[in-house]
Parts: C-alpha cells; structure tokens; sequence
C-alpha cells in the first residue's frame, strides 16, 4: 500500500487512472489498526484492479477534513479525482469494504 499526504495526495489519488482506495487512519484509532491487516489482504488480492493508499490523518488534519473525513476509520473509493464512495465507523469491516471494491472494480 502506498502511503499518502498531503503533498502528493493529489497526485496519486485524485489525479490516477482508475479506481482509488484510501484508507483514512490514525496511530491512536484501535480499530483502524485492527481493519489494516485486512486492508492490506485486500489490496494484495485486488492490487491488479484498484490502487490502495492509506493517509495518516493526525500528519494531515486539513487533508482529512477537505475530503470531509468525519470518522476513523474511513474507507473511501475515488475515481477520476472524485470520491465516489465511503465507509466509515462500524461500517468499514473487511466484508463491506470488498463489497464496495468488487463494484466499482466490475463498474469501468
């Protein structure tokens, strides 16, 4: 996974070919550090198809809060410098977040 800020967010995620994930996170987030394992499983299984990013929100507070990131974590879907979609809180399990990947990597 590549690791993002705010100095090259824009281009590696906003301005990439194809469909983007981000995963917004934090050192101090448990729960953001319990789903990375299986972010990382996921960008293995589907690097082919999607880029993966994650982005260290406390490093980049202005970044997070322009992207309207409310809540950690978040697992956000760009395409063609928008995001098109996120999962936040409760909602970012490891079964949702392949949901999500799977229709937007069948959607171009």
């Amino acid at each position: 996974m590549l690791e993002v800020d705010k100095d090259n967010f824009q281009a590696e995620v906003l301005e990439a070919d194809g469909f983007v994930l981000v995963d917004y996170w934090s050192e101090s987030c448990e729960p953001c550090k319990a789903l990375m394992p299986s972010i990382i499983e996921l960008a293995e299984k589907y690097k082919d198809n999607m880029k993966f990013c994650k982005l260290e929100t406390t490093k980049a507070r202005r970044l997070a809060i322009k992207e309207k990131v409310l809540g950690l974590p978040t697992i956000a879907v760009y395409g063609r410098g928008v995001k098109l979609e996120e999962l936040t809180n409760e909602n970012a399990t490891p079964e949702n977040i392949e949901a999500m990947i799977r229709k937007f990597i069948y959607w171009d």
